[in-house]
């Protein structure tokens, strides 16, 4: 019962006390299970996360390496079962050199609480590994040139169920024509992982009517999971 109030309350509230969602729906119990470490991805034996981290720390393949602070290559779980992608870094992040760290993130953090996991019990991470400038939208040579770092991360990881945050990130797991309206509301795949597109936070942020649509979706990917 404790439990079940403390995620009531994670669920309700923003860090500035508002509730982040006004459609209350049944949260299932936490995860206590465990899951083996992946294999590694087909034809690189020897990758690592670690690997892929110090790869995107010393990058320099496109010109985002110019003007940024740190790299934000993720962070997380080994062998999560849901895997949160946004589309790039913002100033709070390039900063700490972590994802989702600023009012978007306090924002995802609540929202993971509210589904029963920790940041810890999960892996977050971005389609760009580094901010771009004035936090202005991915560029296509960008995402070209990053996107193989998060293709790696989710081989490694091989989680059930991936959240894309916005159309950026939707854009990039389901295709470049999509719409974060158009494909949000159902179930999609990425190899053999389901994806359940929702907002990213900063837009749930502006526009607060959208969160009970999150809660939804968020709920779909608690569905797809199962009792834990």
């Amino acid at each position: 019962m404790a439990t079940r109030r403390l995620l009531d309350r994670l669920w309700a509230e923003d860090a500035a006390g508002r509730s982040w969602c006004r459609v209350r729906l049944q949260v299932p119990p936490a995860a206590s299970e465990k899951r083996a470490d992946p294999a590694p991805a087909d034809g690189a034996p020897s990758d690592s996360l670690e690997a892929i981290a110090r790869e995107a720390a010393a990058c320099t393949r496109c010109k985002l390496a110019a003007s940024r602070t740190r790299v934000v290559p993720g962070e997380g779980a080994r062998a999560p079962r849901i895997v949160f992608v946004g589309e790039a870094p913002g100033a709070d992040e390039d900063r700490e050199g972590r994802p989702f760290v600023g009012r978007a993130g306090a924002l995802l953090t609540r929202m993971i609480a509210a589904m029963g996991f920790t940041r810890e019990q999960v892996f977050i991470a971005n389609v760009l590994k580094c901010r771009p400038p004035g936090n202005r939208s991915p560029e296509p040579d960008e995402i070209a040139a990053c996107g193989d770092y998060l293709r790696r991360q989710l081989a490694l990881l091989a989680p059930e169920v991936i959240v894309p945050l916005g159309a950026h990130a939707a854009r990039w797991l389901l295709g470049s024509a999509v719409t974060i309206g158009g494909v949000r509301g159902r179930i999609h795949a990425y190899g053999t992982a389901k994806v359940v597109p929702t907002f990213h936070p900063s837009y749930l942020l502006r526009k607060p009517e959208e969160k009970g649509k999150a809660w939804e979706d968020l709920q779909a990917a608690m569905a797809i999971l199962g009792p834990r």
